[in-house]
């Protein structure tokens, strides 16, 4: 049985404020973490909020974890917050440093992070705006791929677009797409990630590929022109919450 007073303290500790003594082996959790409920709970700590100390080999909670709502309950404190204390070897909170609110109970990233992030996300993805102005503009090195069913297609459909249904890409792509393009596909709409799963199909045949976010649904919704399966072209009013009603491109 674990007799270490800083268990006992707290009584059953969630799994992620547990942390091995390399000494003794014995799992502990400080005794810095508040009562969150009825005697004998304990409130789950973020891993990011515990921190090893040099000088013991132990992992604790520092004792600058704060007290951010009504009594018993203890404040979370984010990991790019957390600062080590030279002396110690234990991981503390800079002084008068408040983290209240939502937005910023996680800081942002590092620049360098965000750099990596935001970039990664741009070489995978293509929003319908600048797809519907390269097709516009007859920039070549495009090509739209609608991977959606032959009734979906029939339905409505990008003017200009190639359909191969993500179940045939593998064995159709070769005749219905050119190489030396990148190829962007699309599925009905954001709950749906039929486009994702066509990216990865072309990916798998060493294509450039990259997922028009929207997908069919904002492509109908910010007013571009749809195509239906006799040919006959329409354009919808833009959406007020997706597009500008004059027409005009959002500028972003």
């Amino acid at each position: 049985m674990n007799t270490n007073p800083a268990i006992q303290a707290v009584g059953a500790a969630p799994t992620a404020a547990v942390n091995p003594v390399q000494t003794s082996g014995v799992d502990v959790v400080s005794a810095a973490i508040a009562d969150g409920g009825p005697a004998g709970t304990a409130k789950a700590v973020p891993a990011a909020a515990v921190n090893r100390d040099q000088a013991s080999g132990v992992d604790v909670v520092s004792v600058a974890l704060d007290d951010g709502g009504p009594a018993g309950t203890a404040k979370a404190v984010p990991a790019a917050a957390v600062k080590r204390g030279q002396a110690s070897g234990v991981e503390a909170v800079p002084a008068g440093v408040d983290y209240g609110g939502s937005v910023c109970a996680v800081p942002a990233a590092a620049a360098h992070e965000a750099l990596r992030h935001f970039g990664g996300r741009l070489a995978f993805e293509a929003d319908v705006s600048d797809v519907a102005a390269d097709l516009a503009a007859g920039a070549g090195g495009v090509v739209v791929v609608d991977t959606r069913s032959v009734e979906s297609w029939a339905q409505g459909h990008i003017p200009g677009a190639v359909h191969v249904p993500t179940a045939e890409i593998a064995e159709r792509a070769g005749e219905l797409v050119p190489q030396g393009v990148t190829v962007v596909v699309h599925c009905w709409g954001p709950g749906c990630n039929g486009a994702q799963k066509a990216a990865l199909e072309f990916a798998k045949l060493g294509r450039p590929v990259k997922e028009m976010i929207g997908g069919f649904e904002y492509w109908a919704r910010e007013g571009f022109p749809v195509e239906d399966g006799d040919g006959t072209v329409t354009r919808r009013s833009p959406d007020p919450l997706t597009a500008p009603t004059t027409g005009i491109a959002c500028g972003c």
